[in-house]
């Protein structure tokens, strides 16, 4: 069960639910992931609105190993979720408000141009 008072979300995903949540360490490594200097450059990129795939899938997958599971990203990549793409970027921005609290925090689903 996920503990929200430390920042865990519960996402399921290829029909086994995971416990996520980003550790201090976690977020070390999404700065280094995304070439941030520090944790507001982090947030930026992530209210930026331009999230990829690959972008989702970082933050996911680092999720997941912070929380307990030692999957690699080639193992979450093949995790399917019941909400497609919808649901990727709900697990990513749960993930990201309760870590950073706030609407903020949610990146956007992107617009079609």
């Amino acid at each position: 069960m996920a503990n929200h008072r430390r920042g865990e979300i519960e996402a399921i995903l290829g029909g086994r639910p995971f416990r996520l949540c980003l550790t201090l360490g976690a977020l070390a490594e999404l700065e280094d992931a995304f070439a941030a200097q520090n944790l507001v450059a982090l947030m930026a990129h992530f209210e930026s609105g331009t999230l990829s795939a690959r972008d989702l899938l970082r933050v996911i997958a680092i999720g997941i190993r912070a929380g307990g599971q030692a999957l690699s990203d080639d193992e979450v990549a093949a995790l399917s979720c019941e909400e497609g793409l919808a649901g990727y970027v709900a697990i990513t921005a749960d993930l990201l408000a309760a870590t950073f609290g706030g609407a903020d925090a949610r990146p956007q689903m992107p617009q079609g141009q």
